[in-house]
């Protein structure tokens, strides 16, 4: 059993997703597990679905102000609402002038399909010398929410974006919990995004597999808040980052490359598979969920893990999948005072062949 807490601790979240903004509404909606898919306006959302998981009624201006929001892109918006909300709960403040400790680190899948191909679109039919908008420019770059984040917020410390498909929260944990370690941080937000939009339906669209067809899209951004164990009060500790292992997919599927980082994540915590609580994969659709499900069966079944899955009622959020796997982990934690001291294991598979693994310590 694991009782001293060496890693960085979670001390706080936020969350925008087809729940509603803000903590609670995800905490009440996943314990309700209520359906948040809606028809789409056709006139709205030009793409091949029929339905989406929205997040309700979400406005950028009406969320964040008309003051430097004209050009913001959907992406940016739900990034810099998530943030907005978690340092909104509390904690030590971050963020304040001269302050170059705060860092961020978003996880991102292409930044926003959308301002890319809208900007790509226009210049080809906008009058020559291609006349696009100028402002709409730095919606095209993966970074950009990362960095409008970090300018509204104040946070001068490391700034990253990485993207890993439906592993991109986990490899920003990961990416997180090494700034913390190497001292380049004092606190860190880290999580991932993912909107909706008519090119990222068409991309999806023609990309998936045959046993991929009734997925239904959604979106949204997830946002842990990390420290060093030391320097936050006991009771403000959520969970312990024991671990985090990423590995890449063969030819022969996921099952096994699974099976493999998840035990190589215990080893290098000191646990066991006695001191898991509960496991939560990814369960993507078609065959890939399948072999996900398949390794962790193979190292829990019959132990009695709580399966805590992705939040299907929610759609496939894509990059923003691990970051809402986390939170969801930690809101069935909080129902569970069983479950505190013991291990959350939590995984990721991409059809593009990223695997990744991380271990909490529930406090």
């Amino acid at each position: 059993m694991v009782t001293e807490v060496r890693g960085p601790v979670i001390t706080g979240w936020s969350a925008v997703s087809p729940y509603g903004i803000g903590r609670e509404a995800f905490m009440e909606g996943a314990r309700s597990g209520r359906t948040t898919a809606v028809a789409l306006d056709s006139e709205q959302w030009s793409g091949p679905d029929q339905q989406a998981c929205l997040v309700p009624d979400f406005d950028i201006r009406g969320e964040l102000g008309r003051k430097g929001t004209r050009s913001m892109d959907r992406v940016t918006g739900l990034a810099v609402t998530a943030v907005g909300r978690l340092l909104k709960d509390g904690g030590e403040p971050i963020g304040d002038e001269g302050d170059d400790r705060a860092a961020l680190v978003l996880g991102t899948n292409t930044g926003s399909a959308q301002s890319m191909m809208a900007l790509t679109h226009d210049t080809f039919v906008q009058d020559k010398p291609y006349l696009v908008d100028p402002a709409q420019f730095p919606n095209t770059v993966m970074n950009c929410a990362s960095g409008q984040c970090a300018i509204w917020y104040g946070l001068k410390g490391p700034n990253a974006t990485v993207a890993g498909g439906r592993s991109s929260g986990l490899l920003a944990l990961n990416y997180a919990r090494r700034l913390l370690a190497a001292g380049r941080a004092r606190t860190v937000l880290c999580g991932a995004v993912e909107e909706y939009s008519s090119a990222r339906s068409w991309l999806e669209w023609h990309t998936r597999g045959d046993d991929e067809s009734d997925v239904v899209l959604g979106e949204g951004c997830a946002v842990l808040r990390l420290s060093p164990a030391d320097a936050v009060a006991e009771s403000e500790r959520l969970a312990e980052v024991l671990a985090v292992e990423a590995a890449v997919m063969g030819p022969d599927g996921a099952a096994a490359p699974v099976a493999a980082v998840v035990e190589r994540a215990l080893r290098r915590a000191g646990a066991g598979p006695e001191d898991v609580w509960a496991v939560s994969p990814s369960s993507p659709a078609g065959a890939l969920g399948g072999q996900e499900r398949s390794g962790l069966q193979s190292l829990f079944d019959g132990s009695g893990v709580r399966w805590v899955p992705q939040p299907g009622v929610i759609g496939d959020n894509a990059a923003a999948t691990a970051a809402f796997q986390m939170v969801s982990v930690l809101t069935a934690a909080q129902d569970a005072p069983q479950a505190r001291g013991r291990v959350a294991v939590i995984t990721s598979v991409d059809r593009d062949g990223a695997i990744a693994c991380a271990l909490l310590r529930l406090l």
